[in-house]
């Protein structure tokens, strides 16, 4: 704890040295309607240069420095992954892969595990926190988690091997221009991995692999465009034996899943038109004493028409989804879908202000329709001051699982589920330096969920549904600073303070730690680069789970050491430490994190 304390007592003096990225404005596109990061309070923006300089394999390895962003994994590489967004529980953050959402409807919450999700072809991440019901609709009350994969021209190729047996590799070829572009990419992971649970004695290995493939084609005034995704991955998994004993066991976890869209675009009366269907599928298989085998799919229909670019004093866009889900439980077959509308407008009466209006109606075919909105601002204050607010609603309808009440007993439907409904706003000051070499920015906000949904034993009849019961309130501060300290070095620190409570009973949240905070120091000079990356989290509040009794986890204090070195134009070899100090630490009770390990490897691009 000494040493957490020390480190954020280092990040509290960053405001006053730390900068940027570079002078061009920051461009979002998960807001649909594009903007200027700066004008949007919460977005935050992960580029390819920092997935590169930190030598990041999964999406984990860069969001876990996100500030207002918790993660947790069960166990070492290939465990259950999860987020938290200020707070909201782990489902009630919305992931979109090229704008494709990928939570997974087979699940009881219908949240999505991050554990397998792969960088190797993702050139970009921005994630978009507090409720976004008005532009994304169900799943959004914590934010949005979106990532955009790479649109190559050259190829690339790179491999890597290190500790416990570890191996990845991974390649993309394509060709791009302003006419078109094709592209395909591949990459694998494998591990011997380490015990799942803490003080195990088996290791628990992990494979995954990712294939992609992009077309984009200009025929006329219309440009068609398509990506399709797949990802397979197997883990080695403990947790609870037939007489429900919490260790070692021998179960393994399989799942495969393919993303994709196929989009249209073209121009009428004056606007810029599109037509999209996406599509999300997934088959997940446990295999243990308590074996278990799903499948889901989701199909979105969705029509846009925009005007205006980012920096036209009026822009807005139009559209309308229609969104399908199909899934098999252990409770049989079920299905649910919605149709929606929805408007983004954003105003700028002077050069100064800039403001941002949403709003949706949702139609689920199961539920009352719900209207959601959301309404922001920001102002230029001078000498690099930017002040911004947003205000915003967010709804989550229950899911098929809720519906058909999985796992319930007795069994039978869920009757008179509510959607689950929030509020939030936050309020940020942030500044720029005149040459954009510092910027740092300090956000407050509070998030208020009501109606939440909960699995509930009833001990005097020995029932078991899924209820509304839980009134939650987060409220919490977040705040990010870069430097460019040489033409060499270049500084990002983060911290978050985040108080997340039961609004009934006043207790502290599952897996919310209250601090927060990581500091990355990336350098290049000459055909030599590398980042160190130090991050720490607090105690938090958890469950034992060997007992289901609450608890509290130990705080941690983590570094991971990246670098390259240029053999000659396009070939690096490459380098990274994981957990430097060999920390031994949890970011879930009772599941333990590897030790130190070391890798080298080889990066090519042409």
């Amino acid at each position: 704890m000494r040493k957490f304390l020390l480190l954020a007592s280092c990040l509290s003096a960053l405001p006053s040295m730390v900068m940027a990225q570079e002078v061009d404005q920051v461009i979002v596109t998960a807001t649909r309607l594009p903007s200027i990061a700066e004008d949007i309070p919460g977005v935050r923006v992960i580029d390819a240069a920092e997935i590169e300089d930190r030598q990041a394999i999964f999406a984990i390895d860069v969001l876990n420095t996100v500030p207002g962003l918790s993660v947790f994994r069960t166990g070492g590489a290939g465990g259950s992954t999860s987020i938290r967004l200020r707070g909201a529980e782990t489902d009630k953050t919305l992931v979109l892969v090229d704008g494709v959402p990928v939570n997974d409807p087979s699940l009881p919450d219908g949240g999505f595990d991050l554990s397998a999700l792969d960088l190797a072809d993702v050139s970009r991440i921005e994630v978009l926190a507090g409720p976004q019901g008005s532009i994304w609709g169900s799943d959004a009350i914590g934010g949005v988690v979106a990532f955009t994969t790479r649109e190559l021209d050259g190829w690339r190729a790179r491999a890597e091997a290190g500790s416990r047996n570890t191996l990845r590799a991974a390649a993309a070829v394509g060709s791009a221009n302003e006419d078109g572009a094709i592209g395909a990419s591949l990459s694998g992971y494998r591990t011997d991995g380490v015990s799942a649970v803490a003080g195990g004695t088996e290791d628990d290995g992990f494979e995954t692999w990712t294939a992609g493939v992009n077309g984009r084609r200009r025929l006329g005034p219309i440009e068609l465009d398509g990506r399709i995704r797949y990802a397979e991955a197997d883990v080695d998994q403990d947790g609870y034996d037939e007489l429900f004993v919490f260790g070692d066991t021998d179960a393994h976890y399989h799942s495969q899943s393919w993303s994709g869209f196929a989009r249209g675009r073209f121009s009428a009366l004056g606007l810029a038109q599109t037509i999209s269907l996406s599509a999300y599928d997934i088959d997940r298989e446990s295999r243990s004493v308590f074996s278990t085998a799903y499948q889901a799919d989701r199909r979105v229909w969705r029509w846009t028409a925009e005007g205006g670019a980012p920096a036209d004093p009026l822009a807005f866009v139009v559209g309308a989804e229609r969104e399908d889900i199909a899934a098999t439980l252990s409770a049989g077959e079920a299905d649910q879908g919605a149709t929606a509308a929805f408007a983004v407008v954003r105003w700028s009466p002077t050069a100064r202000l800039t403001a941002n209006a949403s709003l949706r109606y949702d139609d689920p075919d199961a539920y009352d329709a719900e209207t959601t909105a959301r309404m922001s601002a920001a102002f230029d204050l001078g000498a690099g001051f930017i002040a911004s607010a947003a205000w915003g609603q967010g709804f989550k309808t229950p899911t098929i699982s809720h519906t058909v009440c999985d796992f319930c007993f007795p069994e039978g439907p869920s009757v008179g589920l509510r959607p689950e409904r929030a509020q939030g706003w936050d309020a940020r000051l942030a500044w720029r330096s005149p040459d954009g070499r510092f910027a740092g920015d300090v956000t407050g906000y509070r998030l208020t969920v009501e109606d939440q949904i909960a699995y509930f034993f009833n001990p005097d009849d020995f029932t078991s549904r899924y209820v509304n019961l839980e009134r939650t309130r987060t409220d919490g501060i977040e705040a990010q600073a870069e430097a460019r300290l040489t033409e060499a070095l270049r500084l990002k620190a983060t911290y978050a303070w985040t108080d997340a409570i039961d609004a009934i009973t006043g207790e502290e949240l599952y897996r919310a730690p209250e601090h927060s905070g990581s500091v990355m120091v990336a350098w290049r000079r000459g055909p030599a680069s590398g980042a160190l990356t130090v991050r720490a989290e607090s105690a938090q509040a958890d469950i034992e789970p060997a007992s289901f009794t609450r608890a509290r986890r130990k705080g941690f204090v983590v570094a991971d050491l990246a670098g390259a070195y240029a053999l000659r134009e396009g070939v690096e070899v490459t380098a990274r430490v994981e957990n430097l100090t060999d920390e031994a630490f949890q970011e879930v009770l009772g599941y333990g994190e590897p030790g130190r390990g070391v890798f080298v490897g080889l990066r090519v691009r042409r």
